[in-house]
């Protein structure tokens, strides 16, 4: 990573100390409670209070001078550590994390989590995947080096199966390699937004793009993938042949030529982040003055001193807004819908680089902060999402967790908005708390509140040469305008053409932007053919798709490794199974947030079908992805009698 810190390892107990003050203190008992075996770590007068929000409650609720006394005990127990005593419980059981984690959370854990938190240590400790024994010749394609694809390609290697890599651009990262606007950064804690298996050294609590592009690059290098990227390589086509059970890919080269690239099986890395999406306002092209979407900005735009204004009030524009309100002579922001934001106390804030030492010396610390913010990010707010039908104000919220919510996100906004009441209609949503994606106030509202920034609570009409005109009559002239709508994310695939059975392609398949997929992953009439990141896996509740993502990577291993087993050349999945997945997935969308009426969405198409969210929990998620069930698809046999599959073949057009 380009932001790293020198360590004085030489001056370990100076470190160690410096670094206990500002270290998180639930996590320090949990390390007591793992290196010593002492249970009183995890009693009175150590019990942390239960933390507000997304907070990872720092201190523990507890007083200064317990906390100095939770900070001498870890200073002993890792110097002991250090110096050769075995940690009393290096193998912590599923039970006992779900009791650890219960009073470190100060609140009930569900005993179902168990598995999965010992599957995360053991990854966090380097736990690889089973090895895959493919027969010679077995290859497959990975299309897109992003976060999915080199994580793919990581584990593909590790489990020994051929592979090989492309990227349309010049070096790893995918949205983090081509995004670049001000104030671009991920809203998921960077210690979350990592690897299992590898843990970033991150510089702040919550990464800017520049890091996060490090971290992918370097995480990519050090596994021994970087090098082996086909960069500057686009898929055009993969099409599937059912004479030989193969992938034909078409692919363009960096100098423009073409190559047909015929594999076993094709894993799409591709993601959903990739097709910006544009409003459709007439004239916005015409427009008389610089115009940029934040998915392809210009470094060279000059916004010093100008009259700014932005479309779009979502992700992108929360981040962007803050980051250039000083620097322009006035910002008109024009929303046509509104949104929820939390807050959180280290969205700026640094990570001190004792503490970054400290989780470098002294792994476990890492893994149990890591799983202690799993919880808080990905878990702790799912009950708020689903639908009490008896709930007396359905409108307003859905029940009374995320009423709730509803009240201290409002109290919230009115303390950020201070004296700018006229405000406060114009930014509280009426639908209930994640019926979007609930974004992290990085200083929107203090930013609104700012004399040279409006906020018009109403959509773009039309653009006549430097003049934008709204809904509601208003007209606004501006030198610079600012397009942050988004992407086209419905459209799952959009950047390849996929061809599969019988010549259908996807885009018939899904009748153009009705994806939908088994697990996110695998599409009836497509076989051997794989998605990563795919229809019905976005997390809208919070937490790292990472997860998500490394769950889809273990499946298709684990179905890669039954092929083998089974000596099958292909495997579809079933219709019946394709088509139950998807009705129970909607049928539980019909009972959480995102079936709310009271708004609109991207997480919908064009018939109103949730085609992003994920409705299950991640823990079911998890055990859903654990092992494959071939009686899911459609099999068929027939490798060589030598055991041999037919080798890979690459054609130059």
């Amino acid at each position: 990573m380009s932001d790293t810190t020198t360590y004085d390892h030489g001056n370990f107990e100076h470190q160690l100390g410096e670094a206990l003050t500002f270290a998180n203190i639930p996590t320090l008992l949990l390390l007591l409670h793992q290196f010593t075996g002492d249970d009183k770590w995890l009693q009175a007068p150590y019990t942390p209070a239960r933390s507000s929000g997304l907070d990872d409650n720092d201190t523990g609720g507890l007083s200064p001078e317990v906390q100095d006394e939770v900070r001498a005990a870890a200073f002993s127990a890792i110097l002991a550590w250090r110096a050769g005593t075995p940690v009393a419980k290096p193998n912590l059981s599923g039970p006992e994390l779900i009791r650890m984690m219960t009073v470190s959370e100060s609140e009930p854990i569900p005993a179902d989590y168990a598995e999965v938190m010992v599957d995360k240590l053991q990854r966090y400790g380097g736990a690889q995947p089973a090895p895959v024994q493919v027969p010679e010749g077995f290859h497959a394609l990975i299309i897109g080096a992003g976060m999915s694809g080199v994580a793919a390609a990581i584990k593909l290697s590790q489990a020994g199966v051929p592979f090989t890599i492309i990227e349309k651009q010049n070096q790893p990262g995918g949205v983090w390699q081509s995004h670049h606007y001000p104030g671009c950064g991920v809203d998921t804690p960077g210690h979350l937004y990592s690897y299992s298996f590898a843990g970033g050294d991150w510089s702040k609590y919550f990464p800017h793009q520049e890091e996060i592009q490090d971290y992918f690059h370097g995480v990519a290098k050090e596994h021994g993938i970087a090098d082996r990227i086909r960069y500057g390589t686009e898929c055009l086509t993969t099409r599937f042949d059912a004479n030989s059970h193969t992938w034909e890919s078409r692919l363009r080269l960096p100098d423009g030529s073409e190559e047909v690239l015929v594999t076993d099986v094709v894993i799409s890395a591709v993601g959903t982040f990739t097709t910006a999406k544009w409003p459709s306002i007439p004239g916005l092209r015409s427009f008389n003055g610089p115009v940029v979407h934040t998915s392809e900005w210009d470094p060279h735009l000059d916004l010093r001193g100008k009259r700014v204004a932005v479309i779009g009030n979502g992700a992108s524009a929360m981040q962007l807004v803050p980051a250039i309100a000083d620097a322009v002579d006035t910002l008109t922001i024009f929303q046509r819908s509104k949104q929820w934001a939390a807050p959180f106390d280290k969205f700026h804030k640094p990570v001190p680089d004792s503490v970054r030492f400290l989780m470098s010396e002294v792994p476990e610390y890492a893994w149990l902060y890591r799983l202690r913010l799993s919880w808080i990010f990905d878990s702790k707010v799912y009950n708020s999402l689903l639908k009490d039908p008896d709930w007396e104000h359905p409108e307003r919220s859905l029940n009374a967790i995320n009423d709730g919510h509803r009240r201290f996100f409002s109290r919230y906004i009115e303390e950020q908005l201070g004296d700018r009441t006229d405000l406060i209609d114009k930014v509280t949503p009426q639908f209930p708390p994640y019926g979007k994606r609930i974004l992290l106030d990085n200083g929107w509202y203090r930013t609104l509140t700012k004399p040279h920034v409006t906020l018009v609570d109403n959509a773009v009409t039309r653009v006549d040469g430097n003049q934008v005109h709204a809904a509601n009559g208003d007209v606004y002239e501006v030198d610079v305008l600012i397009v942050a709508t988004g992407y086209d994310v419905v459209r799952y695939l959009s950047p390849v053409e996929v061809i599969g059975r019988d010549g259908v392609s996807i885009r018939d398949a899904w009748d153009d932007d009705d994806s939908r997929a088994y697990l996110g992953t695998v599409v009836h009439q497509f076989p051997n053919f794989f998605m990563l990141y795919g229809p019905n896996t976005q997390l809208g509740h919070g937490g790292s798709f990472i997860f998500i993502v490394e769950c889809q990577i273990d499946y298709i291993l684990n179905l890669l490794r039954k092929m083998s087993q089974h000596s099958l050349r292909e495997i579809e999945c079933r219709k019946e199974v394709y088509d139950n997945y998807n009705e129970t997935i909607q049928d539980m969308h019909q009972k959480m947030v995102w079936s709310h009426p009271g708004m609109s969405t991207y997480f919908r198409n064009s018939r109103g079908r949730i085609v992003t969210q994920n409705p299950w929990r991640l823990v079911d998620f998890w055990g859903l992805t654990r092992e494959a069930d071939l009686a899911d698809y459609n099999c068929v046999e027939g490798y060589p009698a030598s055991g041999k599959a037919d080798a890979q073949v690459t054609t130059h057009v």
